[in-house]
């Protein structure tokens, strides 16, 4: 599995309507074969108003690869370029063995 979170730094004009603006690269990715799930979140850190996230996690290197060369990706980061602060930051890893979430075993809730 690989498993990807990007910390993107949006603009504050572009906060409104950047979940809008960024939908069809959502979609798309989503309906990719080796998509395991593809998640936004925003920070609700004081000062971080404009910091979302994305997590996103596909089924091998090979499904990773398919993601980055498709004609959405090259869309979707072009649709993003104006929209952004700053460079976007990124934790991208190879995990083996593992094929999605698992339960939190210290929190466990019947």
């Amino acid at each position: 599995m690989i498993f990807i979170v990007v910390k993107y730094d949006v603009k504050p004009e572009a906060i409104p309507t950047f979940l809008e603006e960024t939908k069809a690269f959502t979609e798309a990715t989503r309906a990719e074969p080796g998509n395991m799930w593809f998640e936004w979140y925003m920070s609700v850190e004081a000062g971080e108003e404009n910091v979302f996230l994305l997590v996103e996690a596909f089924k091998d290197g090979e499904a990773g690869s398919a993601h980055v060369s498709s004609q959405h990706f090259a869309d979707g980061l072009a649709s993003m370029r104006p929209l952004l602060a700053h460079t976007p930051q990124i934790v991208s890893q190879s995990i083996d063995g593992l094929d999605g979430w698992q339960a939190m075993g210290e929190l466990v809730i019947d």
